[in-house]
């Protein structure tokens, strides 16, 4: 079977199974309020049976659905796609879809039409088709990492940019993408012997052909070059990847649109911070819910209670640390160190045990018996609760450090201060203490050019599991 028959026979069980999540739905949604309904339900009659008014309607509804979703190409697997943004799509189809089936409603003058039924059989398809996309993402991923559809890849560069893009796709086996290797003509013996070099630009058609490359990522080109390469490649049927130049300076997303018959790649430098106006309002209803429970159970008086009972010196610590914009304010902890512990500090610098300004030491004198507790669960971090709530910090951002080791870093990363630091981020579901101050850089650029809603979630949804493991704090 050909590339092209089995994407239609995917694409054609896709509709299929999407066809019967929203027939359950609408069918479910009338059995539930069978009382507001005056025609004899029937699962295998539905929409052949005469003596239900509505059954057009409701057809009319499932088609125009999955049209939508066929518009938001939800139909194929892009493995490169968060599960987030296909139930975003999801959600974005059924709200269009229910939109002209209530035109249509109207306009048609149907009488009865039973709304509690129509806004359930909404909730339900939305449940029903989320539910089957995380499902389907599951078993693709499955299949990718027992060896189904998997790719050879060659970078091209293999620089800062394509080291990192190698690093980025270990980590994420359910893309099915094993990178073979690196095309350079300036390195030939990297210090790095897992970095791969296997030869220059020039040898792609070679060393594509010997390693049966099946897509190729340019992270750095000129035009020649480029061109040549793209020529090369369209030859031998090999995909072709393109990393944006200047990805990394830029603190915005990047569109794609046509002007005419040229393509445009923008890049938006202030679209995603003018879209988390909502967020403030999210952070705000959560902490303040998370607060009230935490005081209520009692796990916030009980922490209080023990950090006396282990040592002397008050129970919460307080730390200046910079905000959005550069305003300074005082972040909250609970106390899991000594009283005198900052006084402490040059005494043992040179034992520092991570890069960057950033002091850390696993087994820091000045951390109390209760403190190594605190913090290796990050309870010594729930006091930021209330600082999330006066607006100096958001529940998912980039991390706060103290004002005296930030000052000493260079002022490329102060692009970090254009959003709220947050409580969690991708430093603490990726490695905690464990990872480098270049990464916790990285990352937090990385969340800030791609936030959206659903990923706030996502590390939300990360971080439990992370804390419970206590895996990388100290």
């Amino acid at each position: 079977m050909n590339f092209k028959s089995r994407n239609t026979i995917i694409k054609a069980a896709y509709i299929l199974i999407d066809f019967c999540c929203l027939y359950a739905a609408i069918y479910f949604s009338c059995l539930i309020r069978i009382k507001l309904i005056d025609f004899p339900l029937s699962f295998s009659h539905f929409f052949i049976d005469e003596a239900n008014p509505f059954r057009y309607i409701f057809l009319f509804w499932i088609i125009i659905t999955i049209f939508f979703l066929n518009s938001n190409n939800l139909y194929q697997t892009r493995r490169e796609v968060l599960e987030g943004i296909e139930i975003w799509h999801v959600i974005k189809s059924i709200f269009l879809s229910s939109i002209l089936t209530v035109t249509a409603i109207y306009a048609l003058k149907m009488p009865g039409f039973p709304r509690t039924v129509f806004m359930n059989a909404i909730l339900g398809m939305t449940i029903l088709l989320s539910i089957w996309r995380v499902i389907k993402r599951w078993f693709v991923e499955y299949l990718v990492s027992q060896g189904y559809n998997n790719f050879n890849a060659l970078i091209v560069g293999a620089e800062r940019v394509g080291l990192a893009l190698a690093e980025e796709i270990k980590k994420r086996p359910g893309l099915g993408v094993k990178v073979i290797g690196f095309l350079d003509d300036a390195k030939t013996s990297p210090a790095d012997p897992q970095v791969k070099i296997l030869g220059k630009i020039s040898d792609f058609t070679e060393v594509a052909r010997r390693e049966f490359i099946n897509k190729v990522f340019i992270t750095h080109y000129d035009n020649d070059m480029f061109i040549k390469l793209l020529e090369q490649a369209r030859e031998m049927g090999i995909a072709v990847r393109v990393i944006p130049q200047g990805f990394d300076l830029t603190a915005g997303d990047f569109f794609k649109y046509n002007i005419g018959f040229i393509p445009v790649l923008e890049y938006a430098e202030e679209q995603n911070f003018r879209r988390q106006a909502g967020k403030r309002i999210f952070d705000l209803f959560f902490s303040f819910i998370l607060v009230v429970v935490l005081i209520l159970i009692p796990v916030i008086p009980l922490i209080a209670l023990l950090i006396r009972l282990d040592s002397r010196g008050p129970v919460f610590y307080r730390s200046k640390r910079y905000g959005r914009k550069g305003r300074i304010f005082y972040m909250y902890k609970f106390r899991s160190m000594a009283q005198d512990a900052d006084q402490a500090l040059e005494k043992i610098r040179h034992k520092n045990e991570v890069d960057g300004p950033i002091f850390k030491i696993k087994k820091d004198p000045r951390v109390t018996k209760f403190g190594c507790f605190l913090r290796r669960y990050s309870l010594d971090e729930l006091p930021q609760l209330f600082n999330v709530i006066q607006g100096d910090m958001s529940l998912v951002g980039p991390r706060p450090l103290p004002i005296e080791q930030i000052e000493k870093e260079d002022l490329r990363q102060l692009k970090r201060l254009k959003v709220r630091p947050g409580m969690t981020g991708l430093w603490q579901i990726r490695g905690r203490s464990d990872i480098s101050f270049v990464r916790l850089l990285r990352w937090d650029i990385w969340y800030m050019d791609k936030w959206s809603f659903w990923l706030d979630l996502y590390i939300l949804a990360q971080t439990i599991p992370v804390v419970f493991r206590g895996k990388g704090a100290y």
